[in-house]
């Protein structure tokens, strides 16, 4: 079942999510200041490509800079990219079928506004 359901995701959000990731990533890498928000970027592109069977997690021991750092995050791209999980999941909700779709969308929402201090693993661990 999860399989079906990434590709369907794949086809109708993966795509486009995953390269608004990858964008907001290639223009961190810019400077090498912001090249932890690049990885961390890159590493959630790869979480919306296939999201089902995966989970987010937060690193207890993560620290105050992934704090500063997920502020500033959240000021630049964090809100952009929650805005275009939600305007994503707006026409998934309009069939039965994308309904779960719609649910998973709005579940990325917080790796999308606080990716610093988190893990995508699956959820078999």
């Amino acid at each position: 079942m999860r399989t079906i359901l990434n590709v369907i995701w794949l086809i109708f959000a993966g795509i486009w999510l995953a390269a608004g990731y990858a964008l907001a990533g290639v223009i961190c890498c810019i400077l090498i200041i912001t090249i932890p928000f690049g990885i961390a970027s890159f590493r959630i592109a790869g979480y919306a490509l296939w999201p089902f069977g995966r989970t987010v997690v937060r690193d207890p021991e993560a620290g105050i800079m992934s704090t500063i750092g997920n502020v500033i995050w959240v000021l630049v791209a964090g809100i952009w990219l929650a805005i275009g999980h939600v305007l994503t999941s707006i026409p998934l909700f309009v069939s039965i079928i994308g309904i779960p779709l719609g649910i998973a969308n709005l579940k990325m929402i917080p790796i999308s506004l606080l990716p610093l201090g988190a893990k995508v693993v699956d959820i078999d661990r």
